[in-house]
């Protein structure tokens, strides 16, 4: 009887960790986010989107450090999909892959690939770090010079890369090569990155490689890199190049990202950018990015909505970080669009969540980015307008850039002309929240090329005006 105890003690255990306690706890932030709002009549909420009903976009979600067991993906799986993303990042984790010499082991990656492709979610693939059983590191910030200067190593390194590419080039078709090496010699980088583009290349000609990872936005390692490159004859290997803009306005980095373009552009024009990791913590963190200021579940959505709404306005894929909370070997990481635990359990969706739900759903790539648009308002604090077009008919995204996102839940009302731009028959949407508002008739007028609008609700994160046509609301429950 005691042993039956014990294994049912047991699966309760392992099923309590894999359905997480779902709908067990619930988001107090979030009931706050829809008990607030502008004081508009409400017409209902958008409707959201399952990655299998998007037929394509630019955002991708980070699913990273399975590799290091930092997360369990069958607790967040589902999730994935229904967050309508089109892309996941995962890392490769030699070290959790070969653990014995010449021996592989897939059966854990195996599980993320293909979970992710069942849901219509491409993964693509951080080979990144290194392994103990030929002396390097596989954590977070591992240098390459125990691959670079050690042929034993390099070689297996290189298997390594041929046997997973081999494995999945039918499912994964972009590989990125390392994470974060710009705390390392650029020169180091360089050998690695050519020699494992070299396999990749051979392995699966159509695949398209990614490069560099910076931790955020480092103008000297990135030329150092490409310099080499240059030389050697292989800036062809490399089709984008990663960064990690992290900033505490995520708003700052533009400038950056834009000499980064700029420095990219004087090599090969058709090197594209992309955003490969970027995230906001949900709580004042001690160490890791964004650490040491006191960040909130309603400072971490406005930020991630307004990361989204800046590179989508430049065309930029976006990955955001992370889906889950992650337990590094010396912390609890909050930076999840998912609550977890220190068992990797499941507690509850933040509100962080529901906002990228709503930003993935509606801004596929059937909204085509326009840019920046001109205005005129009566408020003294720095905006962004961006517009976009949807089936021809204007969406614009507006929001207050100016500060580093607060965890006030207030609007101010502004009176707003948007130059060349008309609607019809204009909504008003609230992103993180997805709720639809009436705008009065009174409050908005053409004005020649222009668009007045009166008593507008702004705050310090997006807002969408789009015509009514354009939205799709959910069936209430």
């Amino acid at each position: 009887m005691k042993k039956l105890k014990t294994v049912i003690l047991a699966m309760f255990l392992f099923c309590s960790v894999a359905m997480g306690h779902a709908g067990k706890y619930s988001s107090i932030t979030w009931e706050k986010f829809n008990a607030c709002g502008p004081e508009m009549k409400l017409i209902g909420h958008m409707a959201v989107r399952h990655a299998k009903d998007i037929e394509s976009s630019s955002w991708s979600v980070g699913c990273e450090t399975l590799d290091r067991d930092q997360a369990i993906f069958n607790v967040y799986k589902d999730h994935v999909g229904e967050l309508g993303v089109k892309r996941a990042r995962l890392q490769s984790g030699w070290a959790k892959c070969e653990k014995q010499k010449g021996i592989y082991d897939f059966a854990w990656l195996d599980e993320c690939v293909y979970g992710l492709a069942e849901q219509d979610v491409q993964p693509w693939m951080s080979l990144s770090y290194g392994n103990p059983i030929y002396g390097s590191d596989k954590h977070l910030g591992a240098g390459m010079a125990a691959l670079v200067y050690s042929e034993e190593a390099l070689s297996a390194w290189l298997k390594y890369v041929e046997a997973i590419v081999k494995r999945y080039k039918d499912t994964v078709y972009e590989w990125e090569i390392w994470n974060e090496p710009n705390t390392h010699s650029c020169k180091e980088y360089a050998v690695l990155f050519m020699r494992t583009a070299e396999i990749i290349q051979k392995v699966q000609p159509e695949a398209k490689i990614m490069g560099l990872a910076l931790s955020g936005i480092d103008m000297e390692f990135t030329e150092g890199v490409l310099n080499i490159l240059k030389e050697e004859g292989k800036l062809n290997y490399l089709d984008y190049l990663t960064y990690h803009p992290y900033t505490r306005n995520p708003d700052t980095s533009y400038p950056q990202v834009k000499e980064l373009k700029r420095l990219v552009d004087s090599y090969d024009a058709g090197i594209k950018l992309y955003q490969g990791e970027n995230g906001c913590p949900s709580i004042l963190e001690w160490t890791h990015a964004l650490s040491r200021y006191p960040w909130t579940e309603y400072s971490q959505a406005k930020w991630l909505l307004r990361r989204m709404a800046g590179d989508r306005m430049r065309n930029i894929s976006s990955s955001v970080f992370t889906i889950i909370d992650l337990r590094y070997p010396n912390m609890l990481q909050s930076f999840g669009l998912i609550r977890s635990n220190l068992l990797h359990q499941f507690i509850y969706k933040r509100p962080a969540y529901y906002g990228v739900q709503h930003m993935t759903g509606f801004f596929d790539d059937t909204v085509k980015p326009i840019g920046e648009l001109q205005y005129k308002c009566n408020s003294s604090r720095g905006m962004t307008v961006a517009e976009f077009r949807k089936q021809n008919s204007p969406v614009v995204l507006l929001w207050y850039k100016d500060q580093i996102p607060s965890n006030e839940l207030k609007w101010d009302l502004i009176d707003l002309t948007i130059k060349n731009t008309k609607f019809r028959d204009p909504v008003y949407i609230e992103m993180i929240t997805g709720r639809v508002y009436e705008i009065g008739k009174s409050n908005y007028l053409t004005v020649g090329k222009n668009m007045r609008f009166t008593k507008l609700p702004v705050w310090d994160s997006p807002i969408m005006i789009v015509e009514r046509e354009q939205v799709e609301l959910r069936e209430e429950k």
